[in-house]
């Protein structure tokens, strides 16, 4: 049956949808799908290192030999082998992981979404880095916290800050492996004095660190997790080191705080994807990753080294840029008059593509920034863009 003159629905959408918005990045990548655009926008890692092949197998492999595991629900915290694996490998000889302080989650944005719901309440005071990662400040905004922008410097987040200004905060949260967006990494010495004031305070430390495996020229710092296992949730993904399409990621913590996150992803899809958990375990439980990261490290770093000769070479001596030891980007600070934004508007008409800096502060923002990622951009290419983008910053000064 077809109803002749059905009334128009008014959608009455709820407060917290009325103050939805898109992702700014999400937003510049449907320019960038244009195969005529030069992209250094999306933080996305490069096709190339994805290991088809073995995953392909690991798929048959799991599909024929426990199909109807793989196809059946799973449980909410996620496929316990992969759990343990997470946890042996996250261990130290001083701080022992256990699997039931470990949750599977659709990809790390879940984990920060199911961090929020249990963690934030409307007006919470919620300190994050100046600038911090889009997708965290997105899923933090859904709950309506009350922002402390922490300072930084090029070591990243100054720990007597959030001393000084985190007084009843609900949480801290920082990226301390080749931050997103700056690249920037947190010293060792920064790292200890952190975790012991947020021991002191009593304020979680979020460490997220999906781009702590792909240091260019040494092992990552040690994880902030392994000083006070009891007080630093950590957050871990295998879409940088495997791929971002199997959406699986991780969250570390303290078993009280697990089982909330539990119930919160009950509420959401009931458990992470068993087929995608039990393929990953399959292709990473022999030690697949110990061979496979050298190899994205040695290609990021060889595009590092080409958009950071390219921008000595075509950007004007009035701007300056961060110099990452690993991940994925490189931070632009250009003189203070000059809008990003109206940057960016020029260099798509120029075929080039970045990410403007103003999203990624939580509160004031520093419109005369913006965000270069370089690992899926040939050196050519990332030379040609990065002239291109020399050349409209100049008419601007």
């Amino acid at each position: 049956m077809k109803l002749e003159n059905p009334t128009a629905i008014q959608w009455n959408f709820s407060q917290r949808a009325q103050k939805l918005q898109s992702s700014a990045i999400r937003e510049i990548l449907k320019v960038t799908m244009r195969p005529d655009i030069i992209s250094f926008a999306g933080g996305l890692p490069s096709p190339a290192t994805f290991p088809i092949a073995e995953m392909q197998a690991a798929f048959d492999k799991v599909l024929s030999q426990q199909g109807k595991i793989a196809l059946q629900y799973g449980p909410t915290d996620g496929y316990g082998p992969l759990r343990e694996w997470v946890a042996n490998r996250l261990s130290t000889a001083d701080a022992k992981i256990d699997a039931n302080q470990v949750i599977m989650v659709s990809g790390s944005q879940q984990g920060l979404d199911l961090l929020a719901k249990v963690l934030i309440d409307e007006g919470s005071k919620v300190m994050v880095e100046t600038p911090s990662y889009l997708g965290a400040l997105q899923a933090f905004s859904m709950y309506e916290p009350e922002y402390v922008s922490i300072p930084g410097d090029e070591g990243g987040l100054i720990p007597e800050q959030v001393a000084e200004l985190g007084q009843g905060a609900r949480l801290l949260y920082a990226l301390p492996n080749f931050q997103n967006p700056t690249g920037r990494t947190l010293s060792l010495e920064r790292r200890e004095a952190l975790v012991e004031i947020c021991a002191r305070m009593g304020i979680p430390l979020i460490e997220d660190d999906p781009y702590g495996a792909l240091s260019y020229r040494a092992e990552p710092l040690p994880k902030m997790l392994n000083m006070n296992p009891n007080g630093v949730i950590y957050m871990g993904s295998f879409s940088k080191v495997l791929t971002p399409g199997i959406r699986l990621g991780y969250v570390v913590a303290p078993r009280p705080l697990i089982e909330k996150m539990e119930q919160a992803k009950q509420a959401t899809d009931l458990h992470t994807a068993q087929l995608t958990q039990m393929v990953v375990y399959e292709t990473v439980k022999d030690g697949f990753l110990d061979k496979h990261i050298p190899t994205i490290r040695k290609l990021y770093s060889d595009q590092c080294d080409a958009m950071l000769a390219a921008l000595q070479a075509y950007f004007p001596s009035q701007a300056t840029w961060t110099k990452p030891e690993g991940g994925m980007f490189i931070w632009v600070t250009l003189p203070k008059h000059i809008d990003s934004a109206k940057l960016l508007a020029q260099a798509i008409e120029h075929h080039v593509a970045f990410v403007p800096g103003g999203p990624f502060y939580a509160n004031t923002p520093e419109t005369n920034t913006l965000r270069l990622s370089f690992v899926t951009v040939p050196p050519a290419k990332i030379r040609e863009g990065v002239e291109i983008l020399g050349k409209l910053i100049a008419t601007m000064l």
